[in-house]
């Protein structure tokens, strides 16, 4: 390769090198990648394994592996599948996961949404960039076509939980592979349970086991590990509840209890540290009307639409179309506006209402004959009313099976 091609190239670099680190305002980087053709990283690629051995780690050689790393964690993910198309160091680096680990403990997070509107089928959305990612099909399961099913994003995974007759199944959706494989069992298999993530490890807690039974157990899990750890029980066994990582600490909301048909009012929220479940009394009392008409049971709704923005949390009341705040110290909801316009459901099915960074995000859509279309609506929570900004639309159909946003 010209030395004047690495010249320049190196020069942007270590010139973004002595910047603020922005993985957002990368375009120098980028269009430095780009005015590289292949053919010429696969010749550089080539050189370093023919010559001396204590090079080959480096992937630019002429600023070193340490610094070119940096340059990397700059970019965007968004990039990281155009970069590892240079060659195989680039390839393997971002294949690695270390550029994730990284970036984990440097602070930088970017958050992307990933939903399915078919059995079998996930897309990802970026935010921030608007760029929609489809992601490979998943393997064929029955236990994903006939029955409920349910996701959770932590670490660089998307989980997708499967029930079969009597047993449970667990797909692991991999962000450095761009590839789906079985992941680890829990140690209570169970379905309808809450969940939430922080950082490389997920809490889930309640549902129902193969049998039918409610369940007080609770685990957590670990994506550096891949491991389950059971957790002590909760003070109540419950269902189609929801839950939340406020203040580190893990919330359960809502869902059915046992013997008694009717929404569970209570919350409990467990301590990391102490490693103690704690009751809150009336936290989430039930509306007269949640929308499934005056004598439908409680499965007919949804569970709580939940989400957290700076340790506030966040409510999605369907059948009002409101979105409600909790006070902590008051113990109580408030009403800060409404939803969007276009975001239907049935009794709460079918929305997704999540976090994605400092902005609450809203994906559903008009329903239609024969498809429809999914919107992307996003606020950032203030001290006004919301005002929902569009970022997107796409023909996907109009109901929303899962949803998870991964930040990573």
């Amino acid at each position: 390769m010209e030395n004047g091609c690495w010249k320049d190239w190196e020069g942007v670099l270590l010139k973004k090198l002595s910047e603020p680190l922005d993985v957002i305002g990368t375009e120098e980087i980028m269009q430095s990648l780009h005015d590289l053709s292949l053919s010429e990283a696969e010749q550089l690629d080539n050189e370093h394994r023919s010559g001396d051995q204590s090079d080959a780690s480096s992937l630019i050689p002429q600023i070193g592996r340490d610094n070119s790393i940096n340059c990397l964690l700059r970019c965007s993910r968004s990039d990281y599948g155009l970069i590892a198309s240079l060659n195989q160091s680039f390839r393997s680096i971002i294949r690695s996961g270390e550029l994730y680990r990284l970036r984990r403990q440097m602070g930088i997070t970017e958050h992307w949404v990933y939903f399915s509107c078919s059995l079998l089928e996930w897309e990802a959305f970026d935010p921030i960039r608007r760029r929609w990612m489809h992601l490979p099909r998943m393997t064929s399961n029955d236990c994903f076509m006939w029955s409920d099913k349910e996701s959770l994003a932590v670490g660089t995974e998307l989980l997708v939980f499967g029930k079969e007759i009597m047993s449970h199944v667990i797909y692991k959706y991999s962000i450095s592979t761009n590839s789906w494989s079985l992941g680890s069992e829990m140690n209570e298999p169970r379905c309808l349970f809450a969940s939430a993530s922080l950082g490389e490890i997920a809490i889930v807690a309640g549902g129902c086991d193969p049998q039918g039974n409610i369940l007080s157990t609770a685990e957590v899990y670990n994506s550096d590990s891949g491991m389950w750890v059971t957790l002590p029980n909760m003070i109540k066994a419950r269902k189609m509840c929801s839950g939340a990582f406020i203040d580190e600490k893990f919330y359960v909301i809502g869902g059915i209890g046992v013997g008694n048909p009717n929404l569970l009012t209570c919350g409990e929220v467990y301590d990391l540290k102490a490693n103690t479940w704690r009751e809150i009394p009336d936290m989430f009392p039930a509306l007269n009307n949640e929308g499934g008409g005056i004598d439908a049971p409680a499965t007919s709704n949804a569970p709580p639409l939940l989400a957290v923005v700076k340790n506030e949390l966040y409510v999605a009341y369907h059948a009002e179309k409101e979105v409600r705040k909790y006070v902590k110290e008051r113990n109580l909801w408030v009403t800060v506006g409404g939803l969007p316009e276009r975001a239907v459901s049935m009794n709460g099915w079918g929305l997704a209402f999540r976090a994605c960074g400092d902005q609450l995000i809203v994906i559903g859509g008009p329903r239609a004959l024969g498809g429809g279309i999914i919107e992307v609506n996003s606020w950032i929570p203030d001290e006004g009313p919301p005002q929902w900004s569009l970022l997107a639309r796409k023909h996907l159909g109009s109901f929303v099976y899962n949803c998870a946003v991964m930040g990573c």
